[in-house]
């Protein structure tokens, strides 16, 4: 496995990013990799890792470079966290319009590199991320082919940019992992979520994960539920598999 640490280069500032993929066989399909609210750390770049070792060129960029913070340190999700006020002002700093604009930079900064394939690309979100991953499928409808939001958050809301709307113009398979105990993702907003993608014409499923919580497929969180994460790996790899 190659593993490294890229600063690449956005209209914003150097954007550190964590870029692996196997050592044989390439150029690999490019992965998008948006990490949930806690942020850059070993777990994130373990699954990126796992990833990586089927084939694909992961890319794992921390989205807060632009508030100059690298690593918050371990979150379990307990409520009075230290580190949780932090974490909540960083995520307000960061719309859909400014990670698409990583985004892009991702996909030029890949285009330079002769491990990664020119082709069709996926993206995977977690948390506060899922929104980027659909939103990325909708910005670039001829490129990526695959997204994931896993128990995505804001992916419903009355923004004119808010998934649910903008997957209209996605062209690649969208995939949406809900968890049926999530206090942020609450369960009665499912089916309507549900029937908003169906509306909107796009290729989505919305699979709902019955018994776990907001976290399960984060090994390090109290609520990882084993079952429920091999499941959402098993639905990443045939989702990318497919379509990349």
């Amino acid at each position: 496995m190659i593993e490294q640490q890229i600063a690449v280069p956005t209209a914003a500032g150097a954007m550190s990013t964590f870029i692996c993929h196997p050592e044989r066989g390439g150029p690999h399909p490019v992965l998008l990799f948006f990490m949930d609210a806690p942020g850059i750390r070993e777990e994130l770049r373990d699954m990126a890792r796992r990833l990586a070792t089927v084939g694909y060129y992961v890319m794992l960029p921390n989205l807060y470079y632009r508030s100059g913070v690298e690593e918050l340190g371990p979150y379990m999700g307990e409520a009075n966290a230290p580190v949780r006020e932090k974490m909540m002002g960083l995520m307000a700093t960061l719309t859909i319009d400014l990670v698409m604009d990583d985004a892009d930079a991702l996909l030029a900064f890949a285009a330079t590199d002769a491990a990664a394939a020119t082709g069709k690309v996926g993206a995977v979100g977690y948390c506060m991320s899922g929104r980027y991953a659909l939103s990325a499928a909708a910005r670039h409808p001829g490129r990526v082919a695959a997204a994931a939001s896993i128990y995505g958050t804001g992916l419903l809301t009355d923004q004119p940019d808010s998934p649910h709307r903008t997957a209209a113009r996605a062209k690649g398979e969208l995939y949406v992992a809900c968890a049926e105990k999530d206090h942020y993702v609450p369960l009665e907003t499912v089916e309507p979520l549900r029937q908003a993608l169906r509306e909107s014409g796009a290729r989505a499923e919305v699979e709902l994960y019955p018994g776990v919580d907001h976290g399960f497929a984060f090994a390090e969180r109290p609520v990882y539920d084993k079952p429920a994460a091999e499941r959402h790996w098993e639905r990443l790899f045939a989702l990318f598999g497919r379509n990349l």
